[in-house]
């Protein structure tokens, strides 16, 4: 299973550039940053790119319905994103998300040499993800329902006749009575929007027990084990009270992957 480590895109220039250099260096096989509103994750993401050599770099996700394909492309070109390298994830909500994202794939791939990461969360958008994606990222999940929503997905590359997409999903991983509260603060947040809060009654849980909070960095590790086998990669999104290089590198280094 592979290690993502992600951040929030509207951090320090110098958080994502320390981060991004210490998740190469300790063996990470991806590092991401969100599009979150008026941010540019393109231009976060290209920061990194200018640390890093070889591990894959994922934005998780771009709104289509706010961004559209061509924008994308021209984002993608300006910043000079490492197309062999990139993860360009894109997503949408509802109404007609199905068909936004299924021509939104199809334009970024005819246009775009990089691989499409599909974000799915409902049943529908799992298969479509199968049918198109080359990765999926979930999100909000326990390992069990990522389970469920892994076959969704293989249901759909089977109906299209063509290979499974990369599973991938966010887990939060706060360490830390500060950052857990940081933690729900984000829970709270998801579970007021409709889609997502729907998701957790499906799941039949609450939100922040969805993620990875410990009370010290030597404790994370003890709780990783209950996503072995379950997805393609795991990616720990960073939660911090004070958003500072050495917060997030503790996290960094508290998930690393096994030598």
């Amino acid at each position: 299973m592979g290690y993502g480590f992600a951040l929030f895109a509207a951090a320090a220039p110098e958080i994502i550039r320390a981060c991004s250099r210490e998740a190469e260096a300790l063996g990470y096989t991806s590092f991401w940053v969100n599009h979150p509103g008026k941010t540019d994750g393109l231009a976060a993401l290209a920061l990194a790119a200018g640390e890093t050599k070889r591990i894959a770099l994922g934005i998780g996700v771009i709104p289509l319905h706010t961004r559209g394909p061509e924008s994308i492309v021209e984002g993608v070109r300006t910043q000079k994103l490492p197309q062999d390298r990139l993860l360009l994830g894109v997503g949408s909500p509802n109404p007609n998300s199905l068909q936004r994202v299924r021509d939104g794939v199809a334009a970024l791939k005819r246009d775009l040499k990089t691989r499409v990461v599909v974000a799915a969360l409902g049943p529908k958008m799992c298969h479509l993800a199968g049918e198109v994606a080359d990765g999926v990222l979930f999100n909000w999940l326990t390992p069990e329902y990522a389970k469920r929503s892994v076959e969704m997905v293989k249901a759909g590359a089977a109906a299209a006749k063509r290979q499974p997409p990369k599973m991938c999903a966010y887990v939060r991983l706060a360490v830390g009575a500060a950052n857990a509260a940081k933690v729900k603060e984000e829970a709270d947040r998801y579970d007021s929007v409709p889609a997502y809060h729907a998701n957790f009654v499906r799941m039949g849980v609450k939100p922040e027990t969805t993620a990875i909070i410990a009370s010290k960095p030597e404790e994370v590790r003890a709780q990783l084990a209950q996503w072995n086998g379950v997805l393609d990669e795991v990616i720990f999104r960073a939660i911090v009270a004070n958003d500072t290089v050495e917060e997030n590198m503790i996290l960094v280094r508290a998930a690393k992957p096994a030598s």
